[in-house]
């Protein structure tokens, strides 16, 4: 007869999400995990793989609750540009307030760690910047097309500056006591939108 797991594997997966996007996938080891999980080894390893399985399980847990939250915000009805303007605040915010800029994005901390010489979790880097970047394309082709935004303005080219501003800000965050670069930076973009 199969034993029953004597834990919810959802919400250790979501403890492994926190602690790696907190300390990165190096600074982690078994020992933490299992200390931070409160589960055995054997039981992760039965139910997640080893470290690196367990590692890109939440590098996608993580990008499936952020794209679902950017996509809530960036899809609501109304005009779209006070939303594309909130979202690149948000960012901003987040990455100058004390209590989460160290954390950074955890798809950025990926890129900076593992990107050079993984390709798996490079690629979910890369499908996390896709998803970011198509939900910002359609924001301001929807701005566009509700007259919000000026007709010379690409939204291809806006969306992928945005991207590229947005996971900027994260790393200037973590490395930075100067939150006025990174709110002037997100106003300068922000103005191309005028």
């Amino acid at each position: 007869m199969a034993r029953t797991k004597e834990f919810d594997p959802d919400a250790a997966l979501q403890s492994a999400t926190e602690l790696f996007w907190r300390r990165g996938y190096e600074a982690t080891s078994m020992a933490d995990l299992v200390e931070h999980l409160g589960i055995g080894r054997a039981s992760i390893y039965a139910t997640f793989g080893n470290k690196h399985e367990l590692y890109l399980k939440a590098l996608d847990r993580y990008g499936e609750t952020h794209s679902a939250i950017l996509f809530r915000e960036l899809s609501a009805p109304g005009p779209a540009l006070p939303a594309v303007r909130a979202v690149v605040r948000r960012f901003a915010a987040e990455s100058t307030a004390p209590e989460t800029r160290l954390n950074g994005c955890f798809a950025t901390n990926t890129a900076a760690e593992m990107g050079p010489h993984d390709a798996a979790a490079a690629r979910r880097v890369e499908q996390a910047w896709e998803r970011l970047e198509t939900l910002l394309h359609s924001a301001l082709v929807r701005a566009g097309a509700q007259g919000e935004l000026p007709p010379e303005r690409d939204p291809r080219s806006l969306a992928r500056l945005f991207l590229v501003l947005m996971q900027g800000m994260r790393v200037m965050g973590k490395a930075s006591d100067d939150p006025a670069r990174v709110r002037e930076a997100a106003e300068a973009a922000l103005a191309l939108l005028d």
